[in-house]
């Protein structure tokens, strides 16, 4: 291999910046893509982008875009789901770890939550709001059965024993993937914002879900690359109304 071939590409990623102009803001999306170039080990750089004071250059970078974007070896690239499949196709082995998962029902697991809790925090109505906390409880629900459910690598097809409950880390197994990397930053988002604006925990018995949670939040590539709390908070409170009192 040429010393050419063996060099990272040139990557800068452009993140949300937060109400200072300068942390990580509130954005999924961005932690998303931050999330997945850290977990294949290339070099990069981040570039986060305050949207208040969107610099020039940047409008002429990405016209109309907002975060996140990035630039690969030069070339702009803007559509998140696009960029994903890029990124695994363009950094895959032997050089960086494959991220997809194995398991095609780990892809979707979760992926009712988050239009859930926006109806539920965007909710003014105190008569709907029970019924839309049943619905997030019952997506929450749903990730925990998945969660505690064996994947088939887990299952021992030779045992005469009764299936045990899965003690894995993440969605497909005890390694990120790129399903934790859009599935992470969402949940989380969930649980600051449902706790601030409606009191809501996700229920202890969730056992699955909190494992998950616990297990993402041991990790530097989502703790890193996550906005704090208050920022997440300061995002939503003009989109988390407030319930009338009756």
């Amino acid at each position: 291999m040429t010393n050419e071939e063996d060099k990272d590409p040139d990557i800068e990623l452009f993140v949300r910046a937060g109400c200072d102009g300068e942390s990580i803001g509130n954005c999924p999306f961005s932690q998303r893509l931050f999330m997945i170039l850290w977990l294949k080990g290339v070099v990069f750089n981040v570039t986060t982008v305050d949207l208040k004071r969107k610099p020039a250059d940047l409008h002429n970078l990405a016209p109309g875009t907002h975060p996140p974007f990035l630039t690969f070896n030069g070339e702009v690239r803007t559509d998140v789901n696009k960029i994903e499949e890029f990124l695994e196709e363009m950094l895959a082995p032997p050089k960086y770890p494959k991220l997809a998962a194995k398991n095609r029902e780990s892809n979707t697991a979760g992926n009712d939550i988050f239009a859930r809790f926006s109806a539920y925090v965007k909710n003014t109505k105190p008569e709907a709001n029970a019924s839309l906390e049943r619905g997030l409880l019952k997506a929450l629900k749903k990730l925990d059965i998945f969660m505690n459910s064996p994947l088939p690598d887990e299952i021992d097809a030779n045992s005469m024993e009764e299936e045990k409950e899965s003690k894995r880390k993440y969605l497909d197994g005890n390694t990120l993937t790129l399903a934790d990397c859009n599935l992470l930053p969402k949940l989380h988002v969930v649980k600051v914002v449902s706790k601030k604006f409606r009191n809501f925990d996700i229920p202890s018995e969730l056992t699955g879900v909190w494992r998950y949670l616990k297990n993402a939040y041991a990790r530097d590539e989502f703790t890193n690359t996550c906005a704090a709390d208050t920022e997440i908070e300061l995002a939503y409170e003009d989109v988390a109304r407030r319930v009338a009192k009756k």
